[in-house]
């Protein structure tokens, strides 16, 4: 029964995306009410099907429910490859036999103390957010497009959630990164929001770069890519890895890129904003709730690496507090509603790395799920948030503070230095983004060269 729940979880989203997937298609006109409540069934669906799990899990004490689909990828050994040939290739039985890992990739999903709740608040969020799009949208042009890329997203974060192994988190993580991008660029008719949804587009690509090298590297180290085997005996959050120190550091530093680069950490923090072009409910569900915290859900996913070297989780404490830091003095010179929650949003996530680099775990779980719901209320609400915060600071008034010639110096500079957000957009176009281009146009120009002077067109 918990199996078939298990897939009614993850089933739920996929039937949704291609529904609204084939609809758009066939380009067949389908009304907006369809829409809404093909969305409210997948997310009724999967909720009751989750909570129906946790449930379960409470009355047996099982602490963790595996449902495995099989082996979709399966690349055999040259054991099994070559079982039954003889080393000359004739026929007969081979002695020799090379005994080489096989890689396997398995749709496999985990339910517990960490997924299980965040798969609920993935479904709750969700489904507020497409009540209220269904008629803060209504009538708009974009309005099914809207909803096609809810549904992605929606199926990314139920994958990247329930993953028991980190090929199906790496499936989910592109998921949605592809639909955050695509939610930037959402009003394509104007540049700005193009030209923002690229750059989004362009640090998820470092992202997942970095992402898939650590599940690699975890998988060789590991010798298989499932949480539970990361995990060695026991399960989240008690598990504890076996493997060296170094080995730990290296993939769990690349691990800690892929989740700055999701959740905005320094140096990537100025995407976070532009991100904010989008409609207001996608600001709310995308970066103001979930995908703002996959980055540290990555990182209590891969708690164990954590506690393995202490190296890293010093680390992840001071990336953490290095971003709250600048979102602290980001937010306070911003000029719109919007984007001062974005670095409001930062500024909480960055506290949660703080606590799990401090070896927290039920703690930034609470954190995130309170944190996501509240920031959803105000982005949705971020006109009228606005008027309250100004009829707030009307009423109370207030003295300028004095300052000495060397405190209003200071002052000058950090409010400077806040208000052009670090300048970190233009230090990694400088040194990070020009240099890389420079590189492949230099590939480009030797190529050229060598194909023309095979092709005899310089002779």
């Amino acid at each position: 029964m918990l199996t078939f729940a298990g897939i009614l979880v993850v089933l739920s989203p996929a039937v949704l995306v291609a529904l609204f997937g084939i609809s758009t298609l066939l380009r067949t006109s389908v009304g907006e009410t369809v829409y809404s409540r093909c969305t409210a069934a997948a997310v009724s669906t999967g909720l009751a099907a989750a909570v129906w799990i946790l449930a379960a899990m409470l009355m047996t004490d099982d602490r963790q429910v595996e449902v495995s689909l099989g082996d979709w990828v399966r690349i055999p050994a040259a054991a099994e490859a070559h079982a039954g040939e003889p080393p000359g290739g004739g026929v007969g039985v081979g002695l020799h036999v090379h005994e080489e890992p096989h890689f396997h990739f398995t749709m496999k999903f985990m339910f517990d103390r960490l997924s299980v709740p965040f798969v609920i608040m993935t479904f709750v969020l969700c489904g507020v957010i497409s009540a209220f799009a269904s008629r803060y949208l209504h009538r708009d042009g974009g309005f099914q497009r809207f909803f096609l890329f809810l549904s992605f997203f929606l199926l990314g974060m139920i994958l990247s959630s329930a993953a028991g192994t980190i090929e199906t988190l790496f499936f989910g993580w592109e998921l949605v990164g592809l639909s955050a991008a695509l939610r930037v660029a959402f009003f394509h008719d104007r540049r700005g929001p193009v030209v923002n949804g690229l750059r989004v587009w362009s640090i998820y690509r470092l992202a997942d770069a970095a992402f898939l090298i650590g599940a690699m590297s975890l998988h060789q180290l590991s010798g298989a890519g499932d949480f539970s085997g990361l995990a060695g005996q026991g399960v989240w959050p008690e598990g504890r890895v076996d493997i060296p120190q170094q080995s730990v550091l290296l993939v769990g530093c690349l691990f800690l890129f892929a989740a700055a680069g999701k959740s905005a950490l320094v140096p990537f923090s100025g995407w976070l904003p532009r991100a904010m072009e989008g409609p207001t409910p996608s600001s709310a569900v995308f970066y103001g709730a979930l995908s703002v915290h996959l980055g540290a859900f990555l990182l209590l996913r891969v708690s164990p690496l954590l506690d393995r070297s202490p190296v890293l989780s010093g680390l992840v404490v001071l990336l953490g507090a290095v971003t709250c830091v600048f979102a602290a003095m980001a937010a306070r010179v911003q000029s719109d509603i919007k984007s001062s929650l974005a670095f409001a949003s930062l500024i909480q996530v960055s506290i949660i790395v703080v606590e799990i680099g401090l070896g927290f775990r039920y703690l930034p779980l609470v954190h995130i799920i309170g944190h996501a719901c509240l920031r959803t209320l105000q982005l949705v609400r971020a006109p009228s948030l606005l008027k309250d915060y100004n009829s707030m600071i009307n009423a109370l008034g207030g003295v300028a503070e004095r300052r000495s010639a060397v405190e209003q110096s200071v002052y000058q500079q950090l409010y400077r230095f806040a208000m052009n957000r670090g300048n970190l957009d233009s230090i990694l176009d400088e040194f990070v983004v020009r240099p890389f281009t420079n590189v492949l146009l230099w590939s480009d120009r030797m190529e050229r060269r060598w194909t023309n002077w095979l092709s005899g067109e310089n002779r």
